[in-house]
Formats: structure tokens, C-alpha cells, sequence
């Protein structure tokens, strides 16, 4: 009988709502702003967890400057996992910074323009889409 998710994707779920939860309300760090925890991977022996986070930054923080504060707090976020979960072993933590959700909206502002581009050129070309749909019949 196989399983439906292995126990590193059951763990690395846990993992990922108890560290939102220990982000949320133990760590008082007005370094950090607010942090989304995007992502968790656990390794196969359980030992790491690479926990990928991103921040909604206020004012003068950058995403680096709140991972260099997040960073400082890795080994209290590591206790206060152990007390929560009820593993042998506490994974050690690893905060790394997720840009897959700016790189998507980079991503989505370039297919943006590219389209824009293209009907304005159509446009001063005098060729419309109703116009090439009519010249293909």
C-alpha cells in the first residue's frame, strides 16, 4: 500500500505551519517586518530544513536586510520548533529568501510589454485583428 505523501512531506508541512506560527507571534523583531513562509524542504534524514521566506519590507528594509535579521534568530526559531514538535530530532533551521514571487511578476510585466508592443505595432501598421481575420477567410 503506498503512501499518499512521504513523511518529508508530511513533516515539511509541519514544519512550515508551526514556524509561521512561531515567526508570527515569538519572534519580536522589528528588522524582520512580515514574513510569509512560501515554502519548506526537509532533507531525507530530517536533520535540515531549508525554509524559504518572503517579506512584505516597510520603509527602508530590503528583502536582504530582513533575511540578515531572520538569520540572527535561527537557533531560538530551532528551540522553540523542538518544544513544539514531537520529533526525535529537530531539523536545523535555514532561512533562505524565495524570489520566485517577483520573478513571476517580472516575468508576467515582460509578456506584458512584448504584447503591448506588438498591438501598437499592428496598430501603426493600419492592420487590426478584425482586419486579418477577414483577409484569412
Amino acid at each position: 500500500m503506498s503512501k499518499e505523501f512521504s513523511r518529508t512531506q508530511r513533516v515539511s508541512q509541519q514544519l512550515q505551519k508551526e514556524l509561521a506560527l512561531i515567526l508570527q507571534r515569538e519572534v519580536r523583531d522589528s528588522r524582520i517586518g512580515m514574513v510569509t513562509i512560501s515554502d519548506v524542504e526537509v532533507s531525507r534524514d530530517l536533520a535540515y530544513a531549508k525554509v524559504f521566506v518572503t517579506f512584505l519590507c516597510v520603509g527602508e528594509q530590503t528583502p536582504e536586510s530582513c533575511l540578515k535579521a531572520l538569520k540572527e534568530h535561527e537557533v531560538p526559531v530551532r528551540m522553540a520548533l523542538g518544544k513544539r514538535i514531537r520529533h526525535r530530532l529537530t531539523p536545523e533551521v535555514r532561512f533562505t529568501y524565495d524570489n520566485t514571487l517577483v520573478e513571476g511578476m517580472r516575468m508576467s510585466n515582460l509578456v506584458s510589454e512584448v504584447l503591448n508592443d506588438d498591438k501598437r505595432k499592428q496598430e501603426e501598421a493600419g492592420r487590426t485583428d478584425e482586419t486579418q481575420s477577414k483577409g484569412e477567410e
